[in-house]
């Protein structure tokens, strides 16, 4: 008689290993699933839009009480201003944030974390995965963020001969920073999310980081302070969409092209290694 095979079926056999890309589909679904994610997108690109125009449309109609002076260094510079309008990207600094956070924060207010943990015990790949999706869509919301805030106003100040070309000089440097500034903003939110754990905590801290030590450092005295000044996220990015510093210079120690470039890259990578190491080593 023939003895049946009773040998133990492979673990891996049973419940194959995840693959990237399921991870990759997988953290799309869960990140569209957010509410927050939804509605609040769509409303930070026409808000920073509604207030790019807002401030063309303000040099639009003062533009005959300009002196000649003053028309030339808003050419230079004023144009960039309503382009990228620092009010209305703040507040697209904190929505893109606000969803780096959640993306992780929610899953472990949920319990959600658990389920996902025991179903894919590779905590850095699913924390990878996250990263990915996350960067991929918030690179296309800076994008199209920039093309609309940039476009709307300089069709706008184009009535006046007052608006820059997509091929001047700066240009394409100042659309690609402002395109990063959206993956930057949430992987820093992310990373913090995953140390913290708590969404208020987590936001907050990203905006002491990116809004309030820009405003509080002072980088006219000593270099050291200036140094720090210039490797904050916002700063670099206030670096990278200008064109003409020269016509404004007066900060004893500026930041290069290079050294902002180089921020952009640093702090999203950081804080991704922050939020790999977190999630691995502390139980959920």
């Amino acid at each position: 008689m023939t003895v049946p095979d009773t040998a133990p079926v492979s673990r891996d056999r049973v419940a194959p290993r995840a693959r990237f890309r399921d991870l990759l589909a997988a953290e799309w679904i869960k990140l569209w699933s957010l509410r927050s994610t939804r509605w609040s997108l769509p409303l930070v690109l026409l808000l920073v839009a509604a207030v790019s125009a807002n401030a063309a449309l303000a040099d639009h109609r003062n533009w005959p009480t300009y002196s000649a002076e003053r028309r030339e260094l808003f050419r230079l510079y004023g144009a960039f201003r309503d382009a990228f309008p620092e009010a209305g990207y703040l507040f697209f600094i904190l929505v893109t944030t606000t969803v780096g956070a959640m993306t992780v924060v929610g899953e472990y207010q949920t319990g959600l974390i658990r389920t996902t943990f025991a179903t894919v015990p590779a905590r850095r790949s699913v924390v990878a995965a996250k990263a990915v999706v996350l960067s991929a869509v918030m690179l296309i919301l800076g994008a199209l963020t920039a093309a609309a805030s940039s476009g709307v106003s300089q069709a706008i100040l184009s009535g006046r001969d007052a608006n820059w070309s997509v091929t001047d000089a700066g240009v394409p440097r100042a659309l690609a920073a402002t395109a990063l500034l959206a993956p930057v903003c949430a992987l820093i939110g992310m990373g913090l999310g995953a140390l913290l754990r708590h969404t208020a905590a987590a936001v907050g801290a990203a905006m002491s980081v990116l809004v309030v030590l820009p405003l509080v450092v002072d980088s006219n005295r000593y270099r050291w302070v200036a140094e720090l000044h210039n490797a904050l996220p916002t700063t670099a990015w206030l670096r990278l969409i200008e064109v003409h510093p020269d016509t404004f210079m007066v900060d004893p120690f500026p930041a290069t092209v290079s050294g902002s470039w180089t921020v952009y890259a640093a702090w999203p990578l950081v804080t991704t290694v922050v939020a790999l190491t977190a999630v691995h080593h502390r139980e959920p």
